[in-house]
């Protein structure tokens, strides 16, 4: 048996979501299952994604299940890409779609912040239609609302949401971990435009400091100019 890995939702409940199965094997390319209640209508072009991505993390051989509740393919790239990191942690590549046009849009430090929407970092249902609410910004949290075990899924999942989806005119906004899944999260988030980074049970100014100098660290590495504000929790 090969290494097994496996990411997202199985259910009745589920909804804007999928579950992925992956088990790396040494020979026989890829075997690609896929059970969809749209598979009618995206069905290849669901599978095209799936394929195009495992060439992409370097998978040439697998098994690959995937039962799909209606997920954009922001979601799916975002459950491949964890299962296949699950099953093998050595794998370091993303897989990244192209951003939407609003991807780019800007922050202002002085701007109004009186209302914020928290959406739970792993559950892609309720990110599509936030900004109909129209908060002054939606929180894509990573802390308390993920399960420990969760961490890595929700990682990818908000670093992809932050490139695919339009949240209109919010303020993009991400509660990191604290201590090194913080760090995990930075890294993953900040290439991809998050306007504003809220900072946990902060205890020291010192603690504001290394996230700070973290975030120019990463800024510096990839060429990145854009402000990135801070906002402590204490």
């Amino acid at each position: 048996m090969g290494k097994i890995g496996e990411a997202g939702r199985l259910g009745s409940s589920v909804r804007s979501d999928c579950y992925v199965k992956i088990e790396l094997k040494d020979d026989g390319g890829i075997k690609l299952e896929l059970k969809s209640k749209v598979g009618f209508l995206y069905g290849d072009k669901t599978k095209e994604l799936i394929l195009s991505e495992l060439k992409e993390l370097g998978v040439f051989n697998a098994d690959v299940y995937v039962e799909d509740y209606g997920a954009l393919d922001f979601v799916i790239a975002a459950r491949v890409e964890c299962a296949v990191k699950r099953a093998n942690p050595e794998i370091k590549n993303e897989f990244l779609l192209p951003p939407v046009p609003s991807f780019s849009k800007k922050s202002e430090r002085e701007r109004l912040r009186r209302s914020r929407l928290y959406l739970p970092g792993n559950e892609p249902k309720f990110f599509i239609n936030a900004s109909l609410h129209q908060p002054d910004g939606v929180i894509l949290d990573l802390e308390d609302s993920v399960a420990p075990s969760e961490k890595d899924a929700a990682r990818i999942l908000v670093r992809n949401a932050l490139r695919n989806v339009d949240f209109g005119e919010c303020e993009k906004m991400v509660r990191i971990n604290q201590g090194a899944l913080g760090i995990l999260d930075l890294e993953a988030v900040i290439p991809q435009n998050p306007h504003l980074i809220l900072i946990p049970k902060v205890e020291t100014g010192e603690h504001v400091r290394a996230v700070d100098s973290k975030i120019h660290s990463l800024k510096k590495e990839k060429g990145l100019f854009e402000d990135v504000f801070l906002m402590p929790i204490i």
